[in-house]
């Protein structure tokens, strides 16, 4: 996925670029990398699927941010070329949202949004829709 390789490299330099020039050549991979995202997404839908362990602590504020984590992702993939959009990585983005819809239910009364909320403010409308949502099985009980 050449488009991926090039999207890694921006966000490489971009990070290289924060750090003392001492230390810019022993970064060789972006801390967040499209993979990287993919992964972050795919482990909060595999802790909220039935039969996730809970004995690995997961605090409602990581469930934030990891929604946040999906809004990044979001704006990532609107940001590839359409090749990319409708490609391998749009195929696995939809899967992992399936599943995360059904490992989750609709929650129409936000029961979450006191301690949940998008870092960047939004009108509830506008909220993607795993902010509608919350898990079958909270984690953090």
């Amino acid at each position: 996925m050449e488009v991926v390789a090039r999207c890694d490299a921006e966000r490489l330099e971009v990070e290289r670029s924060r750090v003392a020039p001492e230390l810019r050549e022993r970064i060789t991979t972006p801390v967040y990398s499209v993979a990287d995202r993919f992964a972050s997404w795919e482990r909060v839908v595999r802790r909220m699927e039935p039969g996730w362990s809970f004995d690995d602590f997961y605090s409602i504020s990581a469930y934030e941010n990891d929604l946040d984590s999906r809004d990044s992702l979001e704006q990532l993939m609107l940001g590839l070329p359409a090749e990319a959009r409708e490609g391998a990585p749009a195929q696995l983005l939809a899967q992992l949202d399936e599943r995360f819809a059904a490992a989750s239910v609709p929650d129409p009364e936000r029961s979450l949004r006191a301690w949940v909320r998008p870092t960047k403010a939004s009108p509830e409308v506008d909220l993607a829709q795993w902010w509608k949502r919350r898990p079958l099985s909270e984690p953090w009980d």
